[in-house]
């Protein structure tokens, strides 16, 4: 059985860093690294072919990536909506924070940071990650649990009226004295 090897898509702030991470992502015989200089090569090229993740760099000209992301997951004309995303950013503010949160950005690292930090991540991602598809299939970008305050429910302990354990094995034996019962 032949797997397919895994699509990454590059695209960073300057082709130095794009040369550099594609450089050290394809050492990994698995994966098959695209690196794209503009948003709408991207673009282009994922409305004919699919992706299995994107890495994206925070700092480049143009859209911000949290909107970038939202438009891909948005646009039903691309091939593969629901990847996995890891953005490279040298600093994480709080809005930014809540902004990758909701874009459906899997992971933010912070740069500079080691090429093969990135590819560990990259590798950790794409082996923990179920199929990618429709929706109720897999893949659901990233962990939203808890993230609407509901009131907690409160608990008000209080006497129990009545014993509701019914006995494995009843006694059935007669009492030895009549008067007292058990």
């Amino acid at each position: 059985m032949i797997i397919r090897p895994k699509t990454v898509a590059i695209l960073a702030a300057n082709t130095a860093l794009t040369a550099v991470l594609t450089m050290v992502l394809a050492g990994d015989t698995r994966l098959r690294v695209r690196a794209f200089e503009s948003e709408s090569e991207l673009f282009a090229y994922m409305r004919i072919a699919p992706l299995d993740m994107l890495v994206v760099d925070f700092d480049r000209e143009g859209r911000p990536a949290y909107e970038m992301v939202e438009a891909i997951r948005l646009d039903p004309s691309f091939v593969s909506r629901e990847l996995p995303v890891v953005a490279l950013t040298r600093l994480i503010t709080a809005p930014m924070r809540h902004q990758a949160i909701s874009a459906g950005i899997d992971e933010v690292l912070v740069k500079p940071m080691s090429p093969r930090h990135l590819l560990q991540r990259v590798q950790a991602r794409l082996i923990n990650r179920s199929v990618v598809g429709l929706l109720g299939s897999g893949y659901r970008g990233p962990e939203r649990r808890d993230r609407v305050p509901l009131p907690r429910p409160t608990t008000r302990p209080t006497r129990r009226a009545t014993d509701n354990v019914v006995p494995l094995f009843p006694d059935r034996r007669k009492p030895m004295h009549p008067g007292l019962e058990p």
